[in-house]
């Protein structure tokens, strides 16, 4: 089979189109021929180097082929596994088994995958095992939104925002999107009420305070998370800088019923979110919105554009 792989850390132009082997599904995993595979903000973390990624690889990618948010078809199924069969449209994430699925073949966990219904393109079940799960498990399970409730989405013109952004509204909040200036119509059809330019505006000195706050880019100390909560309002940290993470972490400890909270967002990817999301698409209750979709072969330039931080929701590889 053809798989992009990269053994530097760089750009994009590290990857290199090869042939490899095709990879055996142990007997809890399934083998998925990839449709299609959407491309995340950690995806350009390990090629690029990032400082959280170096922990698991130092000197390399500690993974040789990127890709973990897809959707494709059953090739073969593993000894253990009864959910699925030969021939089932399935979507799920591979981040937990090694990814790869910038790749014509993939394995994963069956746990980690659900059926795809119908309704549904590869290309929009593609976005949802982790963007959207990000996004899902941001506001509902980690921020626990409520009607009413002003909530702040640092981000909000990406992937995981774009999602995040419309579950809030959904749920009957009061949403403000940050992101870059060139973000404010999406932002605005994702659902915010109000954007602001993270350029031109530090979020933790407006005058409003929020219930929630979900941020995809912490780059701050909780000191400053502090002043733009209310008195009990929720932190949900779903991305960020090391020293950030180490911070609020921190900061958790001294979480209260009644006080301020701090959360690191881990996200857990299940089957039952999964169907919600996929249905939450399918009634139009939210929607993908894809900025570009790449063909196999300019995966490249597809991974790039996440990196240069462009695109406006989600980027999608169709591979075959």
């Amino acid at each position: 089979m053809q798989a992009f792989t990269c053994d530097r850390y760089g750009n994009a132009d590290r990857l290199v189109l090869q042939e490899v082997p095709t990879p055996t599904p142990r007997p809890k995993e399934i083998l998925v021929r990839v449709k299609a595979v959407s491309v995340n903000s950690w995806d350009w973390d390990i090629i690029s180097g990032a400082p959280v990624m170096r922990i698991v690889g130092p000197f390399r990618p500690a993974y040789k082929t990127l890709g973990a948010d897809l959707s494709g078809i059953v090739e073969k199924i593993g000894s253990a596994v009864s959910d699925f069969k030969i021939g089932d449209e399935v979507f799920g994430d591979v981040s937990d088994s090694g990814w790869g699925g910038f790749a014509e073949y993939v394995t994963g966990k069956a746990e980690d995958f659900a059926k795809k219904p119908k309704q549904l393109s590869f290309e929009d079940a593609a976005c949802l095992p982790q963007a959207g799960l990000l996004g899902y498990q941001g506001v509902r399970t980690f921020g626990q939104v409520k009607p009413g409730d002003k909530v702040l989405i640092n981000g909000a013109g990406g992937g995981a925002g774009m999602f995040a952004c419309q579950i809030a509204k959904l749920d009957g909040a009061e949403v403000t999107g940050i992101d870059s200036a060139n973000k404010f119509d999406a932002m605005r059809s994702f659902g915010a009420d109000h954007v602001y330019d993270y350029k031109q505006v530090d979020y933790t000195k407006l005058e409003q305070k929020f219930d929630v706050i979900i941020d995809a880019v912490a780059n701050k100390f909780p000191k400053a998370y502090r002043r733009a909560l209310t008195p009990t309002g929720t932190f949900v940290m779903m991305g960020g800088k090391i020293t950030s993470i180490l911070s609020i972490l921190l900061a958790s400890r001294k979480n209260t019923e009644d006080g301020q909270k701090f959360k690191i967002l881990m996200w857990n990817v299940n089957q039952a979110d999964l169907n919600d999301l996929a249905q939450l698409v399918i009634n139009q209750k939210i929607r993908v919105h894809i900025d570009k979709t790449f063909p196999f072969e300019q995966t490249a330039d597809a991974l790039q554009s996440i990196g240069d931080q462009n695109a406006r929701g989600k980027v999608v590889i169709k591979v075959s």
